[in-house]
C-alpha cells in the first residue's frame, strides 16, 4: 500500500496535486455561481462539447487544452448569444452526445489514438505538464480576481435581472465573463479529471456547500476546502487503486453531496 507521502515524493504526483490545489481555488471562487445561476449544466457542457476538437488536437500534436479553450469560449458566446446558459432542452442535450460520438468515432476510427479517449474523458496521473499547470495557475488568479471585483454583480444579477440593470451594473459583460470563465475553467480540468468529469470540480463540492452554509462568502470558503479535500483524498485514491483521478474525486464528491444532504436534513428535523 503506498505512503500518502508519495504524493509529495513522486514528481508526477506533485504535479497532479498542484493542478488540483490550482483548480480547487477555481472551483471555490466560481462554483458559488455555478450554483447559484444554475450553471451546472452548462459546466458541465462546456467540457463536453470540445471533445471531437480535443481528439482532433491530440493526435495532430497541438495543445488539447489550447484548442479546448478556443473551442469552449465559442460555444459560451453561442450560449450567451441566446440566453439560454441556464436552460438545457433536448437539442443541447443531442448536441453533447453527438459531440461525444463525434470524438469516440475519431480517436478509433480516423486518428486511430484509442487511447486517447480514456485520457481525454476521464483525466490522467501521468500526463499533466508545465503548459497544463500554467493554465490552470492562470484560470486560479482570473476566477479569484473576477469574483473579488464581480462578485456582487453576479449576485444582484442571479437574484433580481432587472434591479440590477437598473442600478447601472455592468450585468451584460459581467455575465457573459462569468460564462468564458466557466468555460475556460472546464477546459482548464480535462487533463486532470476528464471532459466528463469536470462537474466533480466546479459544481459538487459547491453544491455540497450550498447544503452546509448560508452566505456567499462561506459558500465560497467551504466549497474551496471540500474542492480541495476531495482532490487530495481522491488522487491518493487514484494512486492507490492504479484509476485515473477523475472517477475516484467524482465519487469522493457525490458522497460529500449525500452526506450534506443527509446533514441538512437531520439538522431541520
Amino acid at each position: 500500500m503506498p505512503s500518502p507521502t508519495d504524493l509529495a515524493e513522486l514528481p508526477f504526483l506533485r504535479e497532479a496535486l498542484l493542478e488540483l490545489v490550482l483548480l480547487a481555488v477555481a472551483g471555490g471562487m466560481l462554483g458559488a455561481w455555478i450554483v447559484l445561476r444554475r450553471l451546472a449544466f452548462f459546466s458541465h457542457a462546456a467540457g463536453s462539447a470540445t471533445f471531437p476538437g480535443l481528439v482532433a488536437a491530440d493526435a495532430s500534436g497541438v495543445s488539447p487544452t489550447l484548442a479546448g479553450i478556443a473551442v469552449a469560449l465559442g460555444y459560451a458566446g453561442g450560449v450567451r448569444r441566446t440566453g439560454r446558459a441556464g436552460e438545457h432542452g433536448e437539442g443541447t442535450a443531442l448536441f453533447l452526445v453527438a459531440a461525444l460520438a463525434t470524438g469516440v468515432i475519431l480517436a478509433s476510427d480516423v486518428f486511430e489514438s484509442g487511447a486517447a479517449v480514456d485520457r481525454l474523458l476521464f483525466g490522467t496521473l501521468l500526463g499533466l505538464g508545465t503548459g497544463d499547470l500554467v493554465i490552470s495557475a492562470a484560470v486560479a488568479v482570473v476566477a479569484t480576481a473576477a469574483a473579488v471585483a464581480l462578485g456582487r454583480t453576479w449576485s444582484a444579477v442571479g437574484f433580481d435581472p432587472d434591479g440590477a440593470r437598473s442600478l447601472g451594473l455592468p450585468a451584460g459583460r459581467a455575465d457573459l465573463l462569468l460564462l468564458l470563465l466557466v468555460a475556460v475553467a472546464a477546459v482548464a480540468a480535462i487533463p486532470a479529471v476528464g471532459a466528463l468529469l469536470v462537474t466533480a470540480v466546479y459544481v459538487l463540492p459547491a453544491a455540497a456547500a450550498r447544503m452546509l452554509t448560508g452566505s456567499i462568502r462561506g459558500l465560497i470558503a467551504c466549497a474551496l476546502a471540500l474542492a480541495l479535500a476531495e482532490g487530495i483524498v481522491g488522487l491518493y485514491l487514484a494512486y492507490w487503486l492504479d484509476l485515473p483521478p477523475g472517477p475516484p474525486v467524482a465519487v469522493l464528491g457525490a458522497a460529500v453531496c449525500v452526506a450534506a444532504a443527509a446533514l441538512r436534513r437531520g439538522t431541520r428535523a
